[in-house]
């Protein structure tokens, strides 16, 4: 089974828009071809409001979102109510669009997926080490 690696926005945008500041560990995992890439939808609506605030080099929603769209190892998760539950564990993630991220990825795990989280997040990183790739 592929390991699922689920995007925290900052990933995605990074990756998107070229910029260094994407670790090197998580450009290869999203870079590699046969790449499965889990989007939660939180993600990506933040991304969506980074794009229209004029905060990344993506040039407009519709661009990003062509983006996402065209890469076929893109799977774009949806707000379940399953990972809403898991998201109210996660206490010591102060954000609530993180805890989203961090429940699916979770709620994947729990499903028996090996799963990873791309993020540079430390925060994020603290619940489950081990999961994380940056």
């Amino acid at each position: 089974m592929a390991t699922k690696h689920v995007l925290d926005t900052h990933a995605l945008v990074w990756y998107l828009e070229g910029n260094p500041r994407l670790g090197k560990a998580a450009r290869a995992a999203i870079e590699e071809p046969d790449a499965d890439l889990v989007l939660p939808i939180i993600a990506l609506a933040e991304a969506a409001f980074i794009v229209e605030r004029g905060r990344t080099a993506i040039p407009t929603v519709a661009a990003l979102l062509q983006s996402v769209l065209a890469d076929e190892r893109i799977d774009v998760h949806p707000l379940t109510w399953d990972v809403f539950e898991q998201s109210l564990t996660l206490l010591t993630i102060p954000e609530m669009h993180d805890r989203l991220i961090v429940a699916t990825a979770l709620h994947l795990l729990e499903m028996g997926h090996a799963v990873t989280l791309l993020t540079a997040d430390r925060v994020l990183a603290t619940v489950q080490p081990a999961l994380v790739i940056w």
